[in-house]
């Protein structure tokens, strides 16, 4: 029921997720991400603490491969779970249970790891890596394209219905999350047109909440 790319900026450091399903508010429940320690989606029939559960073995310095293996080890249910997942130096890890649904892959690209389930061909999460890879600017710019290159290839074998997007940077709060919950159109075209409504904004919002008194005019009634 859902695709998913992780990926790192080689150049900035920043870390984010875009996920996209056919069940509703997948933002709410899947993609974990924690400043300087790395990122983990939860997916498929979702155990939401396993992403906080694997962020806390990679903070405590263990290896990708073994965060991912502890935390499935605390779920009597991992034959249910997918889940992928990257820390901030690149190293990655994933894992499909005997129980995923569907049609279902997961590989690891060049500083991304994608996966899905329920998907129309396999070739669906290749193309993702394969966009993310070639694609250059904004992070964001570059998550967005792997899952339009994906819902491209095919998507999920049903219609989707909610996305998101998720980036953390420097700070402990994510300087992008962005969400569409449910959607009867096009959610990841939906998306797309809120991170080019929030770009220009990301860096004003960054520096109000460091340092308010260098911060540009909010731009709201009564802030004149």
């Amino acid at each position: 029921m859902t695709l998913s790319i992780i990926g790192r900026c080689a150049h900035t450091g920043q870390m984010g997720i875009a996920i996209s399903s056919s069940s509703i508010a997948v933002g709410a429940r899947c993609p974990w991400l924690r400043s300087e320690v790395g990122a983990v989606s939860t997916q498929n029939i979702t155990l939401p603490a396993l992403g906080p559960r694997i962020l806390d073995r990679l903070q405590q310095g263990e290896r990708a491969e073994t965060a991912l293996k502890g935390g499935l080890e605390t779920d009597d249910y991992s034959m249910y779970r997918q889940v992928t997942v990257m820390t901030t130096d690149g190293q990655t890890a994933f894992y499909s249970g005997e129980k995923t649904l569907g049609i279902h892959n997961a590989l690891s690209g060049e500083n991304c790891v994608a996966a899905g389930n329920m998907l129309a061909s396999p070739q669906v999460i290749t193309e993702m890596v394969n966009a993310f890879e070639q694609h250059s600017g904004h992070l964001a710019d570059r998550l967005i394209a792997a899952m339009q290159a994906g819902l491209g290839a095919g998507g999920e074998a049903g219609p989707l219905h909610s996305v998101a997007l998720s980036i953390v940077d420097a700070p402990v709060w994510p300087i992008v999350d962005l969400r569409v919950d449910w959607t009867d159109g096009d959610p990841i075209d939906e998306l797309h047109q809120l991170w080019q409504a929030y770009k220009p904004q990301m860096q004003d919002y960054i520096t109000r909440a460091l340092d308010p008194r260098s911060a540009p005019g909010y731009g709201v009634p009564g802030d004149e």
